[in-house]
């Protein structure tokens, strides 16, 4: 298998775990792949660190769950696996640009806001694999647009 088709089926299976533990180690057996080669591998293929992403996606799925149900805070917080509610809303704060109680009192809600930021098509000098480029599959939660990054 190659390191796009690895990528792939590591993208998926981190989309369907992402309320659950993501330990680096947990990741890294699932893959078959040593952390920091799978890191390596990771960063080179898609340009953002593994950690990055796992904790990105983590944040976009919990401004769903704070626009779509009456759930404290804190819970969604621990849903998605950080250790208090003020390092999630440090998070989230720093990806959104507002606190999770500003978010979820907005009344206007642009869904680009919850999708990973764009990538940078994976070609040059530095990828194995010229022409694979990223993109977002997009699914639908209760009428609510979910992204998620893949490699093609």
């Amino acid at each position: 298998m190659d390191r796009v088709n690895i990528i792939h089926d590591l993208l998926d299976w981190i989309e369907t775990h992402l309320d659950q533990p993501l330990l680096l180690d947990n990741v890294a057996a699932k893959s078959g792949y040593s952390k920091w080669h799978l890191q390596r591998m990771f960063r080179s293929t898609t340009g953002h660190a593994l950690g990055s992403y796992i904790r990105e996606r983590r944040l976009s799925q919990a401004a769903q769950a704070l626009r779509s149900t009456p759930r404290p805070i804190l819970d969604i917080a621990l849903q998605y696996h950080f250790d208090s509610q003020p390092s999630f809303s440090r998070a989230f704060k720093k990806q959104f640009g507002k606190t999770p109680a500003v978010y979820r009192r907005t009344t206007r809600w642009d869904v680009a806001e919850v999708r990973p930021q764009p990538i940078a098509p994976l070609n040059g000098h530095r990828h194995e694999s010229p022409g694979v480029h990223l993109w977002y599959a997009g699914k639908s939660v209760d009428g609510v647009c979910t992204s998620w990054m893949g490699l093609r």
